[in-house]
């Protein structure tokens, strides 16, 4: 059994009080310990209900009901924005009407969105210890809970479905997998992702999902199943990679470097032979004692083995996950602060700083669970980390993802990215450049045409098949129902 969090001291976040569209406290999806709820959090979840109370009344609606409404939404980024500084292109007068809010959201929803990293566990996946949803959850560390609250259909087939394509506006999702070194950890096996992907995409009658083969460096016939992922050559899509071995244990027996010689190098050249040139390397999400609590094995979630494995091999794209952005656990102020004072955030700095000096263009940067906790958490972090990835990596080197399911319907880190802006004074501090427009050249580039571009998706033809395609159709009709919910997260919270 991995060497979890303690979720005994943890809460569900499905079961907050709070019915805000955007999370008012930081989300684990088991990786990372989550950080307390600030003092500023608190004051935006009360500013929430006061927008929700002030401009659902004026619209006939009950607070819950305004909440799940596109004004709903403006109103929760007003209250950021009056609580944490100007971050966010959002007005009070979008919240006060409707029209002006639907108009947007509609004029928006067809924007081609390419979720670069999403997750779910298979039929039979019965670790509530992992995931914190089920018998041991209610029995160990919050008995109040309903045993049919507790259910591990959250993180299955039928509710990704519904909160990935039917709750948001992804029109594209890669599906991603995890190894552990207990096997029976696994979310989903290869094969079981393959077989996800093109049930889907027999559904939709379009490529809506693409998948991952996860590779396990060093254990007992990985090259063997490698060699049977590319023998099934459409099936695959690309690789991903742990570099730290499993990521929920300090005493992985098999943690490795990108730039291995004699371990990696062999399939580096397998994987360019037969094609299949992305590989998503998971690195960063260590907690704060990790000098010690991951004595030995830290260094390798770091991205110290990028640079050289970039040279080496032009011709594999290298896709590090959570932009390798380690911490998590600190007061997020005083990670703020450190950056204003240097200009760095701790390994994320380091791989944005790759291309230009190796002169290497085969290095990117995906944004799950970075931009989603570093958002929620102080927003003025967010446009630090999107600045400082921008500026040393350009904006076609910068891909979306957003770890989702494990935290609900992606819709609100969409809107969140769609919104924020960095600051007029960072810009001129840091030399960052504007975001700019929603739908501009700059978020358009990283919601989804940077990854077309690395997938080989023809953003015309594609792209205008899925406006009637089966998913579509399946957005369609729950569109005509009543009572759904799409801004529930999964994870855990912390209880202070």
């Amino acid at each position: 059994m991995p060497d979890m969090l303690d979720v005994k001291k943890l809460g569900l976040a499905e079961e907050l009080e709070s019915d805000s569209p955007i999370p008012t406290q930081m989300i684990s999806n088991g990786e990372f310990t989550p950080h307390p709820q600030t003092r500023q959090q608190k004051q935006v979840e009360e500013r929430i209900k006061e927008l929700a109370e002030l401009h659902g009344r004026k619209q006939g609606l009950d607070r819950r009901s305004f909440l799940r409404t596109s004004a709903g939404m403006a109103a929760a980024f007003v209250a950021m924005n009056q609580v944490f500084g100007s971050v966010f292109m959002a007005s009070e007068a979008e919240a006060a009407d409707s029209d002006m809010s639907d108009e947007r959201a509609r004029s928006l929803a067809g924007q081609f969105i390419f979720d670069d990293q999403t997750h779910m566990v298979h039929d039979g996946f019965t670790q509530e210890g992992l995931l914190g949803l089920g018998l041991f959850a209610a029995e160990n560390w919050n008995p109040a809970l309903q045993d049919e609250e507790l259910t591990l259909a959250y993180y299955k087939f039928d509710n990704y479905m519904r909160q990935i394509f039917v709750n948001s506006d992804t029109k594209i999702a890669l599906l991603s997998g995890a190894p552990f070194d207990d096997p029976a950890w696994t979310f989903m096996s290869n094969d079981a992702i393959v077989d996800t992907v093109e049930m889907v995409n027999k559904l939709a009658g379009t490529r809506r999902m693409l998948g991952h083969h996860v590779i396990t460096p060093g254990q007992a016939g990985w090259m063997e199943q490698v060699d049977r992922a590319i023998e099934a050559g459409a099936r695959m899509d690309a690789w991903k990679a742990y570099t730290i071995g499993d990521p929920l244990s300090a005493s992985t027996e098999f943690p490795y470097r990108l730039d291995d010689e004699e371990l990696m190098y062999p399939f580096y050249e397998k994987a360019l032979k037969a094609g299949k040139r992305n590989i998503a390397i998971h690195k960063g999400l260590m907690p704060a004692d990790y000098k010690t609590s991951w004595a030995g094995k830290w260094q390798y979630n770091t991205v110290w083995d990028v640079a050289k494995v970039a040279r080496d091999w032009p011709e594999m794209n290298f896709i590090i996950y959570h932009s390798g952005m380690r911490p998590f656990l600190e007061d997020p102020t005083e990670v703020l602060a450190e950056f204003e004072a240097t200009g760095e955030l701790q390994w994320a700095s380091d791989l944005a700083r790759i291309p230009a000096e190796q002169g290497v263009s085969n290095v990117y940067a995906e944004l799950g669970t970075t931009f989603a906790n570093s958002c929620v958490t102080h927003p003025r972090l967010a446009a630090a980390v999107l600045g400082t990835l921008i500026k040393g990596m350009g904006t076609d080197h910068i891909v979306w993802g957003t770890d989702s399911v494990f935290y609900g319907s992606p819709q609100w880190q969409i809107e969140a990215m769609r919104r924020i802006e960095i600051p007029e004074d960072m810009q001129a501090k840091h030399g960052f450049a504007p975001l700019g427009a929603a739908n501009g050249l700059t978020k358009n580039a990283i919601f989804g045409y940077n990854s077309a571009r690395l997938f080989n998706i023809d953003l015309h033809a594609e792209v205008e098949q899925m406006k009637t395609d089966g998913i579509q159709k399946l957005k369609t009709d729950f569109a005509l129902l009543d009572g759904i919910r799409d801004n529930v997260r999964y994870g855990y919270v912390s209880p202070t």
